[in-house]
C-alpha cells in the first residue's frame, strides 16, 4: 500500500507544507471519524487534472464500517463521484439528499474541502453506513454536532491548528471519555465515560455547567497538577495541546480541540483517558529495570570481589603452572565481569559488544607478557548482542586472543633489546550476515604446529572455547593457518536471535 508522500510525489503538485498539513490533519482524523459514526477517506487532486487519487482511509471505532475494503492507491476520475468534484471546485461541503446503496448497504457520503492558504489541496469523503443509524442519544447528537463543526473547521482551514503539536503516546479516543465547553469553559455535555473519570478524582454530582478548569483545581492537589499555563489553556479549551493530571491514585490525560467552525471560538471537546493502570505498570518497569541494573552491579563487584582473591592467592603460589592456571581463570571471571559492567549501565538486557571486545583486548594485551609489542585491531561491528550471548562470547573472545598472545609469539619480549621494532598484530573481524554473527581473529605470528589437531588437544582454554561455541552458542568453530600463510586463524560463526 503506497503512502501519503509517495502519492503526493507521484500524482500531485502538492508541496512539502501542503503534505505537512495533511499529515496533521490525518493525525486526528480518528477522532473525526468515530465523532462521524463514519469512514473517512483522503483524496488529493490528479497533477493532470483527470481526477483524485486516495492517499488515507479511516474507519469508525463507534460504528460499522461502509467501506470493507481498502481504497488507498485507487484513482477516482472525474464525474465519477459528483460530490468531490464540487467540493474541490468550488470549496464547500457537498452532501446528498439520498443515500448510494453498496452491496445492500445505505450509504450517506458527504464530500468536505481541506483548506490550507486560501487553497483547497484536498478533499474528504465521509461515508455513513447508514445499517448502523438509529434514534440518536444525546451522546450521539454531541457526537454528531461536534463531527460536523469539525468538518466545517477543515472547510474553512481552522483545523487542524497550524504547527506541531506534542502528543502523548497515550492520546486519548472519543469513547474514552467526552467533554463539551461552552465559550466560557462550563461544560455543557459530559459523557458517562468522562463523568466517571472525574468521579475517581474525587467529584461529587454532575459536570454539567461547572468550570472545569476551576473545578480540577479543586480536586487535585498543586504538586500534582501541570503547569497553571497548560492547565487552563487545556482545560478552559482556549488551546489545541494535551497535557497529563494525576491525584493521589488516578492519572489522566487530557486533550483539547477548540471549536470555530465560523472563525471564532463557539466552545471546545475535551477528550479523557484514564491511564492510571498504564502509569502503574510504567513504575513497575522501571522498578524493574533499577532492579535488574542493580542485580548487575552487584554481580559485577562479586565477581571482581573473586578475581581478587584468586589473584592473591596466585602470588602465594610458588608452582609456575599452579600460579599460570590461577591467572588464566582470573581473566576470565575478568571478561564476564566486563559484560555484567556494561548491562548495569544499560536499560535494556542488550548490549553494544564493541565496546566489550575493545576492552577485552587491552586486557588481553596489558597483562601479558608482550604489553606494548602486540596490537589488537577491530575491524567491523558485533552490533547489539543479548545479554546470553554477550557473556559467552566475551569467554570466547578471550580465549582465543589470550591463545594467540601466548602463543602466536613465543620469545617476543626478549626482543625488546635485540629488534625493538618487531610487533605484532592481532586482526579481530566481526560481521553479521543474514541472522548470524561471524567473528574471525587472526594473527601474524608464527602460526600453528605441524601436527596441531584441535579435536584431539588437552588444552583447557581451547575446550572452554569449543564448548561455549557449539553447545552454548549453537555455533561452529574452525582453527588453521592465516589466508597469506602465516599466523594462525580462528573463525566463530553463532546464529543471533
Amino acid at each position: 500500500m503506497p503512502s501519503l508522500l509517495e502519492l503526493v510525489r507521484a500524482h500531485t503538485d502538492l508541496d512539502d507544507d501542503d503534505v505537512a498539513w495533511l499529515h496533521l490533519l490525518m493525525a486526528d482524523w480518528q477522532i473525526i471519524a468515530d465523532l462521524s459514526f463514519a469512514d473517512l477517506v483522503m483524496w488529493l487532486p490528479d497533477r493532470e487534472g483527470h481526477g483524485f487519487w486516495a492517499c488515507g482511509q479511516m474507519r469508525p471505532t463507534t460504528g460499522p464500517t461502509s467501506l470493507p475494503d481498502d481504497v488507498v492507491g485507487t484513482f477516482l476520475p472525474v464525474g465519477r463521484r459528483r460530490m468531490v468534484d464540487e467540493a474541490y471546485q468550488h470549496g464547500r461541503l457537498v452532501r446528498e439528499g439520498d443515500p448510494e446503496w453498496r452491496d445492500d448497504v445505505p450509504v450517506r457520503v458527504e464530500a468536505i474541502p481541506v483548506r490550507r492558504a486560501g487553497r483547497i489541496i484536498a478533499v474528504v469523503a465521509r461515508n455513513t453506513n447508514l445499517l448502523g443509524v438509529r434514534t440518536p442519544s444525546r451522546l450521539e447528537l454531541s457526537y454528531l454536532q461536534t463531527a460536523a463543526e469539525l468538518t466545517q473547521m477543515i472547510a474553512g482551514g481552522w483545523f487542524p491548528p497550524a504547527g506541531q503539536r506534542s502528543d502523548h503516546a497515550d492520546s486519548p479516543r472519543v469513547g474514552d471519555g467526552f467533554l463539551r465547553l461552552d465559550a466560557d469553559g462550563k461544560v455543557a455535555y459530559a459523557s458517562p465515560n468522562a463523568l466517571s473519570v472525574y468521579r475517581r478524582l474525587g467529584l461529587h454530582g454532575d459536570l454539567t455547567n461547572l468550570v472545569l478548569a476551576d473545578l480540577t483545581r479543586e480536586l487535585v492537589p498543586p504538586r500534582r497538577r501541570p503547569d497553571e499555563e497548560s492547565l487552563s489553556a487545556v482545560l478552559s479549551g482556549r488551546a489545541d495541546r494535551d497535557t497529563e493530571i494525576a491525584a493521589e491514585d488516578v492519572a489522566l490525560i487530557v486533550r483539547s480541540i477548540p471549536l470555530r467552525p465560523h472563525g471564532d471560538r463557539i466552545g471546545a471537546v475535551i477528550l479523557l483517558r484514564d491511564v492510571t493502570d498504564l502509569r502503574r505498570r510504567d513504575r513497575e518497569l522501571v522498578t524493574k529495570d533499577a532492579t535488574i541494573r542493580e542485580i548487575h552491579h552487584r554481580v559485577k563487584n562479586n565477581l571482581q570481589t573473586v578475581a581478587a582473591l584468586l589473584r592473591l592467592q596466585a602470588r602465594r603460589i610458588g608452582q609456575p603452572e599452579a600460579k599460570a592456571a590461577l591467572e588464566e581463570a582470573v581473566r576470565r571471571v575478568g571478561s564476564i565481569a566486563i559484560v555484567h559492567e556494561i548491562l548495569s549501565q544499560a536499560v535494556e538486557e542488550t548490549v553494544d559488544f564493541d565496546e566489550i571486545a575493545d576492552r577485552l583486548s587491552r586486557l588481553v594485551t596489558d597483562v601479558s607478557a608482550v604489553s606494548g609489542r602486540v596490537r589488537v585491531a577491530r575491524d567491523g561491528s558485533f552490533g547489539v548482542l543479548a545479554s546470553e550471548t554477550a557473556t559467552a562470547l566475551a569467554m570466547v573472545l578471550t580465549e582465543i586472543l589470550q591463545n594467540a598472545v601466548e602463543h602466536g609469539y613465543p620469545g617476543m619480549a626478549d626482543l625488546a633489546e635485540t629488534d625493538p621494532a618487531r610487533t605484532g598484530l592481532i586482526q579481530v573481524s566481526a560481521r553479521r550476515i543474514v541472522g548470524r554473527l561471524h567473528l574471525a581473529v587472526q594473527d601474524d605470528g608464527v602460526g600453528l604446529p605441524a601436527d596441531f589437531d584441535p579435536d584431539a588437544t588437552s588444552s583447557l582454554g581451547l575446550s572452554i572455547v569449543r564448548t561455549l561455541v557449539e553447545s552454548e552458542l549453537g555455533g561452529m568453530i574452525e582453527m588453521g593457518p592465516a589466508s597469506d600463510g602465516t599466523g594462525a586463524r580462528v573463525q566463530v560463526d553463532v546464529p543471533l536471535d
